[in-house]
């Protein structure tokens, strides 16, 4: 490996750590997804129990249990924290941009260029970047899908080795998000005879069995974790993590129906700069002109079959396509090698949406309160605007011509931009998102073992903030009454969507939590109101 090589890699690690800690800096853990997740992480913890994820006390079916299980093994060596489940993510992230270069080097052993380029186009794609610092689960299915992907390249070029890495990708796909990852990778494999260019030494009939010879061990390796987690969690969870993480899943998202186009106008935003990039269109092109390299057709393969998949199954959400960025990025860097018009002008769109976001990033703060706009948003400075202004110049006025030269600009301004908007639009607007103090007093009432009730739905989002020992009790709005009645001297967790003055004056602690506000309340200070549908009346 050349001192280039370290040099680049050493890049793309700083700019994620360097944004993972801006992250804990900027923002606290979002409810409710990132706090219910370190939540279940907390309970697995405290329980001791590893087989089996508990949310507030009951088996928590709606995801497998491998996230959970990387941060307990951080907890073990740093002890409890918040940093280590946040900077899982990054991690992933930064191990897939290696993955990434590795399938590019053995797409094109000849187009170097190739292998650098792709990450760094992943690395500042928008939406990519901005989970690439989030606690979910779509990073870190990315990384299995990048690594199964190259286990078929490794099996193609007749490396045994390449079987036991499919596997393994596989079953941690699985237990990490179910059985998604084989929409990502098996289509990819059996299509095989038509991107390969050519067989791979033992024949197609050795690769099929191949393949499903990693499918049963992957599966073999899931069911070893399942059944037994099925056995100690009861009927119910075992039925939902078998048919609920599988056609219930399906059969579910066809009750909640989205249009079938409805990720084609996201995709220029979540392609943001490349979207705007007119080179990077040209380059496109120039990548499918050459269908019939191995490489391009791969990536064919892999992005048209999961994304018309994607758009036919009705329940969709922008982060699902995360996995496919990688093969966007590939073919990207993969047309670049064609030569392009050198024209300055191609960086005008990119820079004149950074120069739009910036003028109504600076229009908006006078506009709070005014029709629907919130009032949290006269809390963004004036930088946060000028910022974005000032990028937009920068990438115009840097002379670039060149596509490659073009290229790295954009790769600076998609970083940038997120780092602008973690400063001074996502840090002062997330600021009341904070919900460490209120757990704080929700642990004093919980370790004071007094009442303690949860107006409806109930997320985990106190259990780790607060480092609640034991579950919460939740009641319906329509059975509080009758609860209040049995637990004169309790507390209650309600929800107002309005704020209440006669209530968070007497409120042990109170905060604006999601567009609603949350209390804490005796219930003698509820006595004589009535809570319906989250607004408290008289």
């Amino acid at each position: 490996m050349n001192t280039s090589w370290w040099t680049q890699r050493a890049v793309w690690l700083a700019v994620l750590l360097g944004l993972a800690l801006l992250n804990l800096w900027a923002r606290p853990l979002l409810p409710i997804d990132e706090t219910r997740y370190v939540g279940v992480a907390w309970e697995m913890w405290l329980r001791g129990d590893f087989l089996v994820p508990h949310m507030n006390g009951v088996p928590y079916s709606h995801k497998p249990p491998l996230l959970f299980w990387l941060i307990q093994l951080g907890w073990s060596i740093f002890g409890v924290n918040e940093w280590w489940p946040r900077l899982l993510p990054a991690l992933f992230a930064f191990a897939s941009l290696l993955l990434t270069s590795a399938i590019a080097r053995r797409l094109w052993p000849a187009h170097d260029r190739i292998a650098v380029l792709a990450p760094g186009i992943l690395l500042a794609s928008l939406l990519w970047l901005f989970f690439s610092t989030a606690l979910m689960f779509d990073i870190l299915l990315g990384f299995w899908v990048l690594l199964g992907i190259h286990g078929l390249l490794r099996m193609l070029a007749g490396e045994r080795a390449g079987w036991g890495w499919l596997a393994l990708s596989l079953a941690a796909g699985m237990l990490t998000k179910g059985p998604v990852i084989l929409l990502h990778v098996l289509p990819l494999a059996v299509l095989a005879p038509w991107w390969a260019g050519q067989p791979p030494r033992s024949g197609w009939r050795s690769w099929y069995l191949a393949l499903g010879g990693a499918l049963l061990l992957a599966v073999a390796t899931v069911l070893a974790w399942a059944i037994p987690a099925a056995i100690a969690g009861g009927p119910v969870y075992g039925h939902d993590i078998f048919w609920g993480q599988t056609a219930g899943r399906v059969a579910k998202s066809f009750a909640h129906r989205r249009e079938w186009w409805w990720y084609l106008p996201l995709l220029p935003l979540m392609l943001f700069p490349w979207s705007l990039w007119p080179n990077g269109w040209r380059a496109l092109g120039e990548a499918c002109k050459h269908h019939h390299e191995p490489g391009v057709r791969l990536l064919l393969a892999w992005l048209a079959p999961v994304f018309v998949a994607f758009s036919l199954i009705s329940g969709k959400q922008a982060h699902y396509l995360l996995p496919l960025f990688p093969a966007f990025a590939l073919l990207l860097a993969r047309g670049l090698q064609a030569p392009l018009p050198a024209r300055a002008r191609s960086l005008l769109l990119p820079a004149l949406m950074l120069a739009v976001i910036g003028g109504v990033l600076l229009w908006l703060p006078g506009q709070a309160g005014s029709g629907r706009i919130p009032q949290d948003v006269a809390l963004i400075p004036p930088l946060a605007g000028g910022s974005l202004i000032g990028l937009a110049i920068v990438l115009v006025s840097g002379s670039a011509r060149e596509p490659l030269r073009q290229a790295r600009f954009l790769q600076f301004a998609g970083v940038g931009f997120i780092v602008i908007m973690l400063l001074f639009v996502i840090h002062p607007l997330t600021r009341d998102q904070n919900i460490d103090v209120f757990s704080h007093k929700v642990a004093e009432v919980a370790h004071r073992h007094l009442p303690l009730v949860h107006v409806g739905n109930y997320q985990d989002q106190f259990q780790f903030p607060g480092r609640l020992l034991k579950p919460i009790s939740t009641v319906t709005p329509a059975r509080l009454a009758r609860w209040m009645i049995a637990h004169p001297d309790g507390y209650v967790l309600i929800y107002l969507r309005r704020p209440d003055a006669r209530l968070t004056s007497v409120a042990a602690a109170h905060m604006h939590f999601r567009s609603k506000w949350l209390l804490l309340l005796r219930v003698r200070d509820l006595r004589g109101i009535s809570v319906h549908s989250g607004t408290a009346r008289s």
